[in-house]
């Protein structure tokens, strides 16, 4: 199957006074598995219509393959979507569901006719749609479900319906609209495994829409993270993780949610919270900043350990979840403040609810964001022997 890349460039929107979507550049690779994450209302189901051709950009332009399609009706796009709601026709077979794009490209309109239809030749066509739909129904392994009707399939069966019925096309990419939100957990993760490995087999360019942060991290060569019509930051899984260009990156990505902390930054670029030193330094400006740490950069310091970067906190509850333990904690400085700290259940302390702790944390992987909500770069300072 042939993959072909698509761009956008600066793509705006706007629903009456609102602006959905805020001058939009994209590059998607050929055969990249791309997706367009973030809250609802952030814009990017209406940036996937814009790619099918369902919504015209108000400013902008729309290249597949090289070749500008923005004002391309979506029938000639050579696009297949996936919508949420499967989009099945109840009163057909599952085998009749999948071939109805071929017979609507490759035969004329008597010859669709149900029962004079034949009357009008093309055999070696049906021949044709025939095998091109046994060819994706195996792929997807739904071959035994031909003859069934929607309504006797599960939700899982009826979303590799609506998968076959997109790959029989060999479109130049998939369009795929949250496709999974209507599944129950356990087949939501076996469903996420069966799309990255039909990713893998095809080759083709995935275009993804979803909300949920562990389908991207799970499936994406590249996310695009959007918030407010714009894209906060491009990038790979581990990049959006482990480098959050952004504040709302950071607290977009990763579960548990990041830990947040108020810091202040000195005129010398010493970084300090609740009037104390935290061994850090920045090259930004001074003022008010927020610290980020994950959960799983957290520690409980050892009695006596001689660290610059610990936190006086108190124990709220702790719980083990299979092999990792949760520690909620509050800062005894700011009660306001809430820290969570993921470790190994193995390894969990011996700590009670109300019990006071210092929390250490690898400073190396801490974020800072300034009062712009952009990151800043973090130094490390070394540390005076006592």
């Amino acid at each position: 199957m042939s993959s072909q890349a698509i761009d956008l460039r600066t793509i705006e929107k706007r629903f009456g006074p609102d602006a959905v979507l805020k001058g939009i550049d994209l590059s998607i690779r050929p055969g990249e598995f791309l997706s367009l994450v973030g809250m609802s209302g952030c814009g990017k189901s209406t940036l996937l219509r814009i790619i099918a051709g369902l919504e015209r950009p108000d400013r902008g332009t729309v290249a597949i393959g090289g070749a500008e399609v923005t004002d391309v009706d979506p029938s000639d796009r050579n696009l297949a979507m996936v919508f949420q709601s499967y989009a099945l026709y109840p009163h057909m077979s599952v085998r009749d569901n999948i071939a109805t794009p071929l017979r609507m490209r490759r035969l004329s309109m008597p010859a669709r006719l149900p029962v004079v239809g034949r009357l009008f030749g093309a055999s070696g066509v049906r021949t044709a749609i025939t095998q091109d739909v046994a060819r994706a129904a195996g792929l997807l392994q739904i071959g035994h479900l031909l003859d069934r009707k929607p309504a006797q399939l599960s939700g899982g069966q009826r979303q590799r319906v609506a998968l076959a019925r997109a790959l029989v096309r060999s479109p130049a990419a998939f369009l795929m609209d949250e496709p999974l939100s209507n599944l129950d957990a356990k087949l939501r993760a076996h469903m996420r495994e069966e799309l990255v490995s039909l990713h893998r087999r095809l080759g083709a360019t995935f275009v993804y829409v979803t909300h949920d942060q562990i389908e991207a991290l799970t499936m994406s060569d590249r996310i695009a993270l959007m918030s407010e019509g714009r894209i906060e930051q491009l990038g790979t899984p581990d990049e959006l993780y482990r480098q959050p260009a952004t504040l709302t990156v950071a607290r977009f990505i990763g579960a548990p949610s990041i830990n947040l902390l108020p810091v202040d930054v000195d005129a010398a670029g010493e970084i300090s919270a609740c009037g104390q030193a935290l061994g850090l330094r920045s090259t930004g400006e001074a003022g008010p900043a927020t610290l980020g740490l994950r959960a799983e950069d957290l520690f409980v310091a050892a009695e006596g350990a001689a660290l610059q970067q610990t936190l006086a906190v108190t124990v709220l509850r702790s719980e083990t979840h299979g092999a990792d333990c949760y520690m909620t904690c509050q800062l005894l400085a700011d009660p306001a403040v809430r820290l969570t700290v993921r470790q190994t259940a193995a390894a969990r302390p011996g700590v009670t609810s109300d019990g006071i702790v210092h929390l250490g944390f690898g400073a190396e992987r801490a974020h800072l964001f300034g009062a712009d909500d952009l990151r800043r770069p973090l130094i490390m300072r070394a540390r005076v022997p006592a």
